[in-house]
């Protein structure tokens, strides 16, 4: 069968999703169920696979989802641990003391904070910490979505203690050692330590996401202000331009430094850790803070297609209830369980990781190569989230009775659950549809040509010697398809591989593919449905999934556009 109609094939099933979700504005609890159906049709008529290895990839698919809804609902359990314990209240008033202005915070929540919850655990949890974190500083649900799906991008290629990288391009790493060893002019036999090869991935990553470094957090200020602001205005968010190239530097420096001195673990968790503190220590000292302070209007005078099922509080005077340390202990906490149990200095990884505590399945329905496995002590929504918030009744002293009222703990974990419904029909359905899309790589009828390879090499073959100039948008697509930039790697490294061993490229060219490669699968977080869905999630937005993507759009496309050009320049 020719690859332009499989790749037609291949593609219907992100079209169904995209009508019903974008063009029909229906939930992706019922979009993604008619999306997976698609997708489960085609895998049976066109690639030919077994109605048995159908129904196991399912369930493999319905495993992996589990896992991402534990980090769902450890999420949304500490956001309302922190309403009830009067702490979110707390840190409120103390945001706003360090600025009331909107734009500072969503840079010092959602691109710092952010960063460096990104470098410690990855896998969407940045968003699924973050953005409730903006929601209760008084953003539009859809705003602090939207903000902090976007601004979770440059860090992502070293997220989770580098895991894209280092998990994402193993299968190159034998003809990578050989082009490395010529890249260094060097002995191939003198070249073995593969550190190295993934060392030189990251070096070309970083330059790859250096010019939106500083433009994107400028650019989504502008966003901002233009579609959520009283006078629409580019202009208002745009103004605050110096203090987001200050908060571009103060997170660049130690991320361009480790990534080239060091290697791709630590550049987006020390980046985001050492340019938050400097950060915070600069704005209290006014350096670089706009004097005019920008706002959203009264939550009563927003559009209502901004706001979901977890309403904004009209209170604009806020009391603190503890001290700021104790309230912002949860999150502390949080940060520092994730860097002991997944920086291998500390020799918690070992235990956290080892597959005694894996919950799942080998060979699904008795189809081999089919096994999926959550591990359990190694997810976030477990280790920190709700091991945090349990802690934190105890340490907020929720079991007595206060001014913010009894039963705080029936509350925060009863409203917690609550929210659980909607996002499970959704990832369920999503995350099998994923599944489905990987293991059509084995079907004999298309000579293993999966899904997505199918659409990645229509695209190369539409894109000839302007291949450079879109190498990065094929990451995203595995991103936007998978929900990973690890998992999109793992699918697309050998085919840019290959694409640059086609096309006669140099060793160094060879490279500058894979980096485009990873920086693709970073920057198609901001689009990829399940991280959508899972943001919508905790802020009570599921049914505006197509209003989110619809603008995550934009800043992708202009993200895919820079490092376009940055790869042609490179080349």
């Amino acid at each position: 069968m020719p690859i332009e109609l499989l790749a037609l094939f291949a593609i219907l099933p992100l079209v169904v999703a995209l009508v019903l979700m974008v063009g029909l504005r229906w939930s992706s609890m019922r979009a993604m169920p008619l999306a997976y159906a698609t997708g489960a049709v085609l895998a049976l008529l066109v690639w030919k696979l077994s109605v048995v290895r159908v129904a196991a990839l399912t369930i493999q698919g319905f495993i992996t989802a589990a896992g991402v809804l534990i980090i769902v609902f450890g999420a949304l359990l500490i956001y309302y641990t922190l309403t009830y314990s009067g702490a979110m209240e707390t840190i409120q008033a103390g945001m706003k003391k360090i600025s009331p202005d909107r734009r500072i915070q969503a840079i010092i929540i959602g691109f710092m904070f952010a960063a460096f919850i990104e470098g410690a655990a990855g896998f969407g949890t940045p968003a699924a910490l973050a953005a409730p974190l903006l929601l209760g500083l008084g953003f539009p649900p859809l705003c602090a979505a939207i903000m902090c799906l976007v601004y979770n991008s440059v860090p992502v290629t070293f997220g989770a203690v580098g895991t894209p990288v280092l998990a994402g391009f193993p299968s190159v790493l034998e003809p990578g050692m050989k082009a490395l060893a010529a890249l260094f002019g060097q002995d191939p036999s003198a070249v073995t330590d593969s550190a190295l090869f993934f060392k030189q991935i990251g070096e070309y990553v970083t330059l790859m996401h250096l010019p939106m470094l500083f433009i994107l957090p400028v650019f989504m200020l502008g966003f901002m202000t233009r579609f959520y602001g009283k006078n629409k205005s580019w202009a208002e968010g745009f103004a605050a331009w110096k203090y987001c190239f200050m908060a571009s530097v103060c997170f660049g420096v130690p991320y361009l430094f480790l990534a080239w001195f060091v290697g791709p673990e630590l550049p987006s968790l020390l980046g985001g850790a050492i340019g938050l503190g400097i950060l915070i220590s600069l704005t209290k000292k006014g350096i670089f803070v706009p004097k005019d302070v920008w706002d959203f209007e009264s939550s009563d005078k927003w559009d209502p297609s901004w706001i979901g099922d977890i309403k904004p509080s009209d209170v604009t005077e806020y009391r603190e209830h503890m001290s700021q340390t104790m309230a912002w202990m949860p999150y502390l906490l949080c940060g520092l369980l994730l860097v002991v149990t997944r920086v291998p200095f500390f020799h918690l990884k070992p235990i956290v990781t080892n597959p005694m505590f894996n919950l799942g399945m080998s060979n699904i329905l008795g189809e081999q190569g089919v096994n999926s496995y959550i591990a359990i002590l190694n997810l976030p929504g477990t280790i920190p989230f709700i091991l945090v918030s349990v802690i934190t009744i105890f340490m907020h002293g929720m079991m007595k009775d206060d001014e913010v009222g009894s039963n705080k703990v029936a509350k925060a974990w009863s409203t917690a659950f609550g929210k659980m419904k909607a996002p499970t029909i959704s990832l369920m359905a999503a995350v099998a549809l994923v599944s489905i899309f990987r293991g059509t790589g084995v079907s004999e009828a298309t000579n293993h040509v999966s899904m997505p390879m199918a659409m990645a090499q229509c695209l190369s073959e539409m894109a000839g010697a302007a291949w450079p100039v879109l190498s990065s948008f094929v990451g995203g697509l595995g991103a936007f398809i998978t929900g990973s930039n690890t998992v999109s790697d793992m699918l697309f490294a050998n085919f840019q591989w290959d694409m640059a061993e086609t096309l006669q490229y140099t060793p160094k060219q060879h490279f500058v593919m894979l980096a485009a490669q990873g920086v693709g699968g970073a920057m198609g977080n901001m689009i990829c449905v399940h991280n959508i869905v899972a943001a919508c999630a905790v802020l009570g937005l599921i049914g505006k999934e197509g209003d989110i993507l619809k603008r995550t759009c934009m800043p992708f496309l202009l993200y895919g556009c820079v490092v376009g050009v940055v790869v042609l320049i490179m080349m």
